[in-house]
């Protein structure tokens, strides 16, 4: 899912950058970097780990200049080492060049290789070098239609933040399936942001979505920017994930808030159950809005009854099964005073694999807790999602192997109960399309 921020024409870009990247760690935790321009000369500085262990203050104060671009990765694609992180740069005939990344290529392989027999030479395992070598190979006298040309060979969702010595092109792919936002900071320059909530952190307002399919060219010392539709006009499909998990609550997605969306998925959760109990439990974070709306709807009362352990990661975007199940007892405290002898309704953002919720509701029966009924605001998760989430092969997903009683039973809870794709399209609001492929398996990027 990636983090993608972008700074021009303001002071001290690197600091506004690293500042979006920390807003925005949640989208990402195996590596950060950013990359600036000062007097036509990029600069670049990327490791592995979280934006405050990747940068230091003598770091930011170092990348001097009014334009950077950074990235937060979460693989899926390419491997967890240093030579995958972002931002990715290169000296080719137009002069530097750094791009950074958010989405995921689903013509990698063809492209790849057909690069590779014409002579090309990788260094990473990521989509992303894809699109560097077909710019930097490209006949076009002018970066921008080279860009045109690169982007119109690949298929996929992506947001990219290209960044010359002196201008910065904003992507996004045809059906915006990955968001992208740009906000005015209070001295005139602008920012580039995978989520508005990069915003709020650096006093930004919030100007305009990045349209699907379009390309925004900012330039250094200039006021205006120019604006590209580089693809015919397609059913927009912003990816429902982001509503249900991957967004911070305060940020605006397509303009809707994400907070109020996931409170209305609470509150369709409870039209349709007929639990009786004696409170709601979210499993945080992303499970406390959707709590709080099954809440309202229902009239049992809410009880914050796990806490967490808020110096742990989260567990979905960790890489490997046994990070997860360790991080699952590290993160989360069922509180057995509140629950011993006690029926509950636990809320929970998803379902992926199962192993989490099944240490989850294993933890809350040692705990005491009488009856544990899950309620899951979102649909079954049936199909991978090629298009930038973590769940690459069927096998991983325990809704495409298991009926919903098969899933009730390994997991071990009393009763469970997920959103319909209807239910939750009508939740979010029946005047656009989503990407739903996760629930549906409609993979309309072909």
């Amino acid at each position: 899912m990636c983090a993608v921020v972008g700074v021009i024409n303001s002071k001290e870009a690197s600091k506004t950058a690293y500042y979006g990247l920390f807003s925005m760690q949640h989208r990402g935790q195996e590596a950060s970097g950013i990359s600036v321009s000062n007097n036509h000369h990029i600069t670049t500085l990327k490791k592995q780990g979280l934006v405050t262990d990747v940068f230091s203050k003598e770091d930011i104060i170092n990348l001097k200049g009014d334009m950077a671009i950074g990235h937060n990765r979460y693989s899926t694609a390419g491997n967890d080492s240093v030579r995958d992180a972002q931002p990715v740069t290169a000296n080719y005939a137009l002069g530097e060049i750094a791009i950074v990344h958010n989405g995921n290529l689903v013509n990698k392989n063809e492209v790849r290789e057909r690069l590779i027999d014409e002579g090309a030479i990788f260094q990473s395992n990521m989509d992303t070098e894809n699109i560097l070598h077909l710019i930097a190979r490209s006949k076009k006298e002018h970066l921008q239609e080279r860009i045109v040309e690169a982007v119109s060979q690949i298929v996929g969702a992506y947001c990219l933040l290209i960044m010359s010595r002196s201008k910065i092109f904003a992507l996004r792919d045809r059906y915006g399936v990955r968001p992208l936002s740009i906000g005015v900071l209070p001295d005139g320059g602008y920012i580039i942001a995978s989520e508005t909530c990069a915003f709020d952190l650096v006093g930004a307002s919030f100007l305009r979505d990045v349209a699907p399919g379009e390309m925004i060219i900012f330039e250094e010392g200039c006021k205006e920017f120019k604006s590209v539709q580089l693809f015919k006009e397609q059913d927009p499909r912003i990816c429902a994930f982001e509503y249900i998990y991957f967004a911070r609550p305060d940020s605006i997605v397509e303009g809707k808030n994400v907070y109020t969306t996931r409170v209305e998925l609470g509150k369709t959760l409870a039209k349709k159950s007929k639990i009786e109990a004696d409170f709601v439990v979210p499993v945080p974070d992303s499970g406390v809005p959707a709590a709080l709306g099954y809440a309202r709807q229902s009239g049992i009362p809410f009880e914050m009854a796990i806490v967490r352990n808020h110096y742990v990661g989260r567990t979905f975007i960790e890489p490997t099964q046994e990070m997860r199940d360790l991080k699952v007892k590290l993160k989360l405290n069922p509180m057995s005073s509140v629950l011993d002898g006690k029926k509950i309704v636990v809320i929970d953002d998803s379902i992926v694999r199962g192993t989490t919720s099944k240490k989850i509701v294993a933890l809350l029966r040692q705990a005491g807790a009488k009856e544990i009924h899950m309620r899951i605001a979102a649909p079954e998760i049936k199909y991978p999602d090629l298009y930038g989430i973590d769940t690459p092969t069927v096998a991983e997903l325990i809704s495409a192997n298991k009926s919903c009683e098969e899933v009730r039973e390994y997991i071990g809870a009393d009763s469970l109960e997920f959103l319909s794709v209807d239910e939750l399209t009508h939740s979010l609001g029946d005047e656009r399309k989503y990407s739903l492929v996760s629930f549906d398996g409609n993979y309309f990027i072909d």
